[in-house]
Parts: C-alpha cells; structure tokens; sequence
C-alpha cells in the first residue's frame, strides 16, 4: 500500500496536499447527489450500463468530496481510493473498488450486470455516498490536520 500511495504522490495529476476546500467538497457531494438521481433514472429506463457506470461516479464524488475537504487534490481515481483507504481503513472503499470494476466491464467490455444486480449497486451507492457526508460533515478541524499530517508523513517516508 504505501509503495502504491508513493508512487501516487510522484504522478504529475497524482495525490498533493492543498489547502481544505469546503466550498468545492459541498459541491462534489451535491454532484454525487445528483448522479445518483441520473443513475436511478437510467435504471427506470432498463439502461443498465449507464446505471452501472453513473453508479460508480455518484461514489467517486462523494470520496474525492473528502478528499476536498481535508485538502488533498488528486487527477488519478486509482490513487484518490488509495488515499481513502490509507486515511480511513480498506471497508470504507470497499464498495467502491467493486463498483470500479463493474464499471470498467459496462464501459469497455460491454458486460453489464443484471437487473437485480445493477439495483443492488444503487442501493450500496445510496448508503456509500450518504456515509461519505456524514463523514465529512462531521469532520473537526483537528482531524483534518491529522489526517492531512498523515498524507505528508507517507509522502516524505517514499522520498527518502
């Protein structure tokens, strides 16, 4: 984890700690509301691989929606994951990282999951993204520090 975290901070769009952005983290949720809103209606639709890969993208916002708030900027969803693991432990991703590969099948491969499976990936996408906001809305300025502190101390430990 930490070789892939470090190889994430030397990527040109990779991971790099900013300043916390609240503005821009309301945003991202309410983007990740939103699509989760499209996904649905792709769903009515019986547009199964829109459902799935809009599915996917409602979770992302809602991680890189942390990301933002904490003051962490990163161009790559592979390493915005790695970095939400490494902060907040692999079960808050876990989702996620599955939903990734069932999006990257519907896009690229046209394997799409079937109804019951694709309205299960809506379920788990509603309770990921409103966890996230709780997540964030309940943030303290102290654990913003810390986990930001955290960031800085993996990335100075892979330039040694």
């Amino acid at each position: 984890m930490d070789r892939n975290l470090m190889w994430c901070f030397g990527l040109k769009d990779g991971l790099r700690v900013t300043q916390p952005n609240e503005r821009l983290a309301r945003a991202y949720l309410t983007e990740a509301a939103s699509s989760l809103g499209r996904a649905e209606k792709n769903f009515r639709d019986g547009d199964l691989l829109w459902t799935t890969i809009v599915v996917y993208y409602a979770e992302y916002y809602a991680l890189y929606s942390f990301l933002q708030r904490i003051g962490v900027k990163c161009g790559n969803h592979a390493c915005s994951a790695l970095a939400a693991r490494f902060l907040l432990g692999a079960d808050s991703i876990a989702i996620l990282d599955q939903h990734r590969g069932k999006r990257i099948d519907a896009q690229y491969y046209m394997k799409v999951g079937r109804d019951d499976d694709v309205r299960e990936m809506l379920l788990e996408a509603k309770k990921f993204v409103s966890r996230f906001d709780e997540t964030i809305s309940g943030l303290t300025e102290d654990e913003i520090h810390a986990h930001r502190e955290r960031l800085r101390a993996a990335s100075r430990r892979g330039s040694k």
